[in-house]
């Protein structure tokens, strides 16, 4: 055995063997990008959007996967478990102490699907902007009901 493969060699025993696109892993919750079917993030998951969507992706993908961040409560997982079952999907809870995501679940297949667009990119009020409208709307009440000119 040359020094190369016995380096390589001590280096999987002990830190394990070495995965393709280790970053991109992390971030699809072990997955790599070319296999996602659908993807919601972790706002849409606690929210509950996407669940139309996501049958009708198992529905024309019997084979899929669903796999569900480990770091988010089941409580919020609870619709998405259901909908797996109807379609004998099989799901999995994927938690990596190590990596931070935004994701919250993902639908991958077993090989490379490869689609342009994985997100469900719905027009969605954006928590900063409907609060900065209702604090100018707070601001400008106030200063009618004190009796003071805005400028």
């Amino acid at each position: 055995m040359n020094k190369k493969n016995l380096d390589n060699y001590l280096e999987e025993g002990m830190y394990g063997t070495k995965q393709t696109k280790p970053a991109e892993r992390k971030r699809y919750l072990g997955t790599l990008r070319e296999r996602i079917l659908l993807a919601l993030k972790k706002s849409q998951v606690m929210q509950q959007k996407g669940l139309e969507e996501l049958a009708a992706e198992m529905d024309t993908n019997p084979d899929a996967r669903l796999l569900l961040n480990g770091k988010i409560s089941s409580r919020f997982f609870k619709e998405y478990k259901k909908l797996a079952r109807q379609h004998n999907i099989h799901y999995t809870a994927v938690t990596n102490k190590q990596a931070e995501t935004d994701i919250g679940i993902i639908l991958t297949s077993k090989a490379a699907v490869d689609r342009e667009t994985i997100f469900i990119e719905k027009e969605e009020e954006t928590p900063a902007s409907g609060a900065a409208d209702s604090s100018r709307g707070i601001k400008s009440r106030l200063k009618k009901w004190l009796g003071l000119s805005e400028r």
